[in-house]
């Protein structure tokens, strides 16, 4: 059975209800959220296959940071109680082929159109209609379109001077070969130490005859504490999991199963403090050692406590000191990065065969034939070159596409000084157009699944709200958009995530504005700022018809 049908077997031309970009997790669960309504409906994926995210990072060690009890689509109480996972944490193979068992159970397929990639998306004032392009040619007439895109899905190779010269191979995380790399015997080289970094160097290291990685900053790792599944935990469980679910949807992070803080770390003894986070630390996972405390994320002083406990654990498990100074972060407060998760990240150290390289004070000034050359003139001998280097996070995949209307609205130019989202679920200017955890909503700072199915739902809500009220149009105010993108820095302004130079500011992208993308007031705040929104009557939209004058914005 074929993953789904290619472009050489569609039309020239089709016409749709409702485009959807993308087919990963938010693009499956929207055709299914949205077929059910009775929508004619398909998505486009770039990929030869669905997953999304899940089927490009294919790198050695990857796998999810949620547990895979709560990291898993909670529509189907029967799928839920179905699925096994093999791990506490579920790996990338085990994951896409999860993706791609939903796929087959809800006969998704049929309404995906892969290697297929959209290229530009124009929508007709008058007709009151979307016309996306893909790079074959193909058109696509939709009278919606949700952009299901992905936070994390347009990777970024550094431009380093020399690279098409280098003799050896290269690879990045992001873009990694399916049959995979076997690094026995290979000098290699790891450029950045976030998430993917983290997650592969300890495997690389195994193979490698030697590997060097070059570290520009610092990121704080916990524990994962992975293991086989407890089937008598899974049980328990499943054996409550509406109750689970309700509980985390009642949560900042869209997570249960941590009992919720009452005190500041600063109002207990330093060795009880200390106690708590060794039972923390202990007990594995990021969302637990959060919650430690109320205030670890909007507390300086407080954060200060956790994030010298990690580097204390650090300068106790790295054997040379000045390699454990220079893994233990100092320019930025816990939690306020993507907080990674590892299997004997900081122990790999150890190892004879491995090297860190400080690449702030010594930056890498080129790639060289035979492996690349510091500012500083050192020279490093390599047979592979490995990018972690991340994503042009949250706006990428958009900025990708060319969107406009023909009223001369360019979502390019519209986000030229940073993106500027209604709930980070519409754009002022671009009506019609939907966008699953975009920014501005909460979805990278939560259990991913969880926003994507709330977003979904809203979406396919609000459309069936347009079709009961004989109305086919909708679109975000100006000063809905300004007053949301204000509200989603102010918010971030009263915690410590600003202290931090990260992809939630695309500080990794040069050039890119400098604005604080997702939304951190928490899922479950804006669950019920977003459905309250809906509830009366779509307040700061203006929501109207082709064929008469729009009705006027609930909120007047």
């Amino acid at each position: 059975m074929p993953d789904a049908s290619h472009p050489s077997s569609g039309p020239a031309s089709r016409r749709l209800d409702v485009a959807i970009v993308g087919g990963g997790l938010a693009g499956l669960y929207a055709i299914h959220r949205l077929r059910r309504m009775g929508l004619t409906v398909r998505a486009y994926e770039a990929g030869s296959g669905i997953g999304g995210t899940w089927f490009w990072n294919r790198y050695p060690g990857a796998r999810c940071d949620v547990e895979s009890l709560e990291y898993s689509y909670s529509f189907s109480e029967e799928l839920q109680q179905d699925w096994q996972w093999p791990e506490r944490y579920g790996t990338q193979p085990e994951i896409l082929k999860y993706i791609n068992h939903v796929a087959d159970r809800f006969d998704l397929r049929r309404d995906v159109q892969l290697d297929t990639r959209i290229v530009s998306a124009l929508f007709d004032v008058e007709a009151n209609d979307w016309t996306l392009r893909t790079d074959s040619g193909e058109t696509i007439h939709a009278h919606y379109c949700v952009m299901a895109a992905g936070n994390l899905s347009t990777p970024r190779v550094p431009d380093f001077k020399g690279l098409k010269s280098f003799k050896g191979k290269w690879y990045h995380s992001g873009l990694w070969p399916h049959e995979g790399v076997d690094f026995t015997g290979l000098r290699v080289g790891v450029i950045g130490t976030g998430s993917s970094g983290i997650q592969m160097i300890p495997i690389i290291a195994r193979q490698a005859k030697h590997l060097t990685v070059f570290q520009r900053t610092a990121n704080f790792s916990l524990p994962a504490r992975n293991a086989p599944m407890d089937r008598e935990r899974e049980r328990r469980h499943k054996a409550e999991y509406a109750a689970r679910r309700a509980a985390a949807a009642d949560t900042p992070f869209a997570i249960g199963g941590h009992a919720k803080p009452t005190r500041s770390a600063l109002d207990v003894a330093e060795t009880e403090r200390n106690r708590s986070y060794e039972a923390k630390w202990q007990e594995g996972g990021s969302i637990s050692y959060l919650y430690a405390y109320t205030d670890l994320l909007v507390n300086k002083q407080s954060n200060d406590t956790a994030s010298e406990f990690v580097r204390n654990k650090i300068r106790a498990t790295v054997e040379d000191q000045r390699t454990a100074e220079l893994l233990a972060p100092k320019d930025h407060p816990i939690g306020t990065k993507r907080l990674c998760l590892d299997t004997d990240y900081y122990e790999t150290y150890n190892r004879d065969n491995v090297a860190l390289v400080d690449a702030r004070t010594d930056p890498i000034a080129e790639i060289t034939v035979t492996g690349l050359r510091s500012r500083g003139g050192r020279t490093f001998e390599l047979d592979a070159i490995v990018f972690a280097t991340g994503f042009d996070a949250m706006t990428g995949a958009l900025r990708e596409i060319d969107v406009r209307t023909t009223a001369g609205a360019v979502l390019r130019e519209h986000w030229a000084g940073g993106p500027l989202t209604y709930l980070g679920l519409m754009v002022s200017g671009f009506p019609n157009m939907f966008i699953v955890t975009g920014p501005g909503s909460p979805g990278v700072k939560t259990q991913m699944i969880a926003s994507i199915e709330q977003h979904v739902d809203w979406i396919a809500n609000c459309i069936d709200h347009l079709r009961r009220s004989k109305l086919d149009r909708i679109e975000a105010t100006p000063q809905a958009e300004l007053d949301w993108v204000k509200h989603v820095n102010d918010v971030a302004d009263s915690t410590l995530y600003p202290l931090a130079n990260s992809w939630y500011m695309g500080a990794n992208i040069p050039g890119k504005p400098r604005v604080f993308m997702p939304y951190v007031g928490g899922y479950d705040r804006y669950k019920r700022h977003s459905e309250a929104i809906a509830a009366k009557g779509y307040e700061g939209f203006v929501l109207g018809r082709r064929t008469a004058a729009p009705v006027a914005d609930a909120a007047e």
